[in-house]
């Protein structure tokens, strides 16, 4: 089982930047697929980047692209989330989320930015973007 704890949010003027850490323990990185969501009140959780390690593939939604970078340190058992440009838009509380990175005769095919596909989640990170 992988725990997730996400840290680094807080609030910031439109166009400032944050980078927000989510720390995994209890597994590697390479065995999972890695998700950073977010959730305003009132809407729906919205998934905002991926990344697989063991294969080296990331994404991110189309409102986030190249502001967002999302990146991994295997030494720190970590996955980064560089935000960049930040707007009120962006206000939400950022979750991590996990899923075993299923190969093989295993594999089934999954929305990497959905969150109905991930099974472990951190507690959440507020990220306020006001001026």
């Amino acid at each position: 089982e992988v725990q997730l704890v996400e840290s680094g949010g807080g609030l910031v003027q439109p166009g400032g930047e944050l980078r927000l850490s989510c720390a995994a323990s209890g597994a590697i990185l390479e065995d999972y697929v890695i998700a950073w969501f977010r959730q305003a009140p009132g809407k729906e959780r919205e998934g905002v980047s991926y990344i697989k390690r063991r294969v080296g593939t990331l994404d991110y939604t189309d409102s986030v692209k190249g502001r967002f970078i999302i990146s991994s340190d295997g030494d720190k058992n970590t996955v980064y989330l560089q935000m960049y440009n930040l707007q009120p838009e962006d206000t939400a509380v950022y979750y991590c989320a996990a899923k075993p990175d299923l190969v093989g005769h295993f594999y089934k095919y999954y929305d990497p930015l959905q969150a109905g596909s991930y099974d472990y989640w951190g507690q959440g990170t507020q990220v306020t973007v006001s001026s």
